[in-house]
């Protein structure tokens, strides 16, 4: 089976490029399922139900979100009646929404996706490794699921790696989304379960983290109250990650790096071409 799975979509820009990238890719590399994370769709800030909604009809099978799920609060309703837009896992109880969902493929193959989100530098919420370890163990991988995706959303590199190592073996593809930056760490764990630390955004990367410089350097130099933070408005570049999973185990075999367009060196799963 053959995953796509892109990084935080940052304001018109990561929506552009989504837009006007997915559909060719998904076709060129015969994609099986693909997963985009849309926390910072809507300005840098949460997802409305129209852009949910663009990022689906440009080929995403689920979306998914992180500590801006609920922002936009219109996100507050719709969540719950878009199967396949996942908020955490390890939000509270009575949360609207869901943090699991199983995407049935073209060929028929079963893709179970978890969102779930970190609690080290950010709002502390339930136990992540606990809400993971029910999602999968109602559909574990090999039985019920064909293939299993993870979106762990979290800033600190340590919680990813031990998160990672935690359901090694239970999915096939842990990926981590929210800092904005891609990271070159990705590599087949011992028990066959791709990982990244982190996507890095589809969005402008001449900005900071997407939005504009002026206002995220003067908070720095000054450290005063002022302009709220707004996406920048270049051409965004595409990022995230490629899986190619066994089909008999679902574990990977092949995992690669996406960065398309400008500012980052280009880099694809050349396997595929």
């Amino acid at each position: 089976m053959r995953i796509l799975f892109l990084g935080d979509v940052v304001g018109r820009p990561g929506r552009n490029v989504v837009a006007d990238r997915l559909p060719g890719l998904r076709e060129r590399w015969r994609l099986d399922c693909v997963v985009v994370n849309g926390e910072n769709a809507a300005g840098g800030f949460g997802i409305t139900e129209a852009i949910c909604d663009e990022i689906l009809q440009a080929g995403a099978d689920a979306v998914t979100l992180g500590n801006h799920s609920f922002d936009q609060r219109e996100a507050l309703v719709f969540i719950a009646r878009q199967p396949r837009l996942l908020r955490p896992a390890n939000y509270p109880p009575g949360t609207p929404g869901r943090g699991a969902t199983v995407v049935e493929t073209p060929r028929g193959a079963r893709v179970l996706v978890v969102n779930a989100m970190g609690r080290i530098f950010l709002d502390a919420l339930d136990d992540p490794f606990a809400a993971a370890e029910r999602e999968l163990t109602a559909c574990p991988l090999g039985e019920v699921a064909d293939a299993v995706i993870v979106d762990f959303h979290a800033e600190a590199t340590s919680e990813k790696q031990a998160f990672a190592h935690f359901v090694d073996g239970r999915a096939s593809l842990v990926v981590g989304t929210h800092t904005h930056a891609p990271t070159a760490d990705h590599r087949i764990l011992p028990g066959g379960t791709a990982y990244l630390s982190d996507a890095g955004m589809c969005g402008d990367y001449d900005s900071v983290l997407g939005m504009q410089k002026d206002e995220p350097l003067r908070r720095f130099l000054q450290k005063t109250p002022g302009a709220r933070l707004e996406a920048a408005t270049g051409e965004g570049t595409l990022c995230g990650v490629a899986v190619e999973t066994d089909d008999a185990t679902g574990l990977a075999r092949i995992v690669a790096p996406v960065r398309l367009g400008p500012h980052l060196e280009e880099t694809w799963p050349r396997a595929w071409d």
